[in-house]
């Protein structure tokens, strides 16, 4: 499995998906793989090819707290750049690309404050982290997501 995640931690709580892929990583999990950059791009079309499920995590502006979790489709890009992707349009890549045929989901971990030049995620959003680490380690360690669809390994 992949886990990919985004952000800038000079930004505040924007910093939440590095923060989780650093926390993940220290977590050493059999069979997972961590990213982290600033945004999704078309590079990272790759790297979900050589994986059957992926994760995209990010710091959600808005949205439920602490944070929220769903499937999300490959898409066509139909932008001019491909400067900044969407985790839709980096999976639909990955498929047109490199046939991938996998299971994508995002997890949007709630932020609070996205201040510029701020390099310290808010004590809320430090809760928020914490929540979305125990819920997406225990998922991947057991493949339940507890009560969304479980990913399931693919043959």
């Amino acid at each position: 499995m992949l886990v990919l995640a985004v952000g800038n931690p000079a930004r505040a709580d924007d910093g939440l998906g590095p923060a989780l892929a650093e926390a993940l990583e220290r977590l050493a999990l059999p069979g997972v793989t961590v990213q982290a950059g600033y945004q999704f791009d078309a590079e990272d079309a790759w790297l979900v090819a050589r994986h059957p499920i992926v994760v995209f995590v990010d710091a959600a502006a808005e949205g439920p707290a602490p944070f929220a979790f769903a499937r999300v489709e490959p898409a066509a890009d139909t932008s001019f750049t491909t400067h900044g992707l969407t985790p839709g349009i980096v999976l639909g890549l990955a498929r047109d690309c490199f046939g991938w045929q996998g299971e994508g989901w995002i997890l949007g971990i709630r932020g609070v404050s996205f201040e510029p030049f701020v390099e310290r995620l808010t004590g809320e959003a430090s809760a928020h982290l914490e929540a979305a680490l125990a819920f997406l380690a225990e998922g991947l360690r057991s493949g339940t997501f507890m009560g969304w669809p479980a990913p399931r390994e693919l043959t």
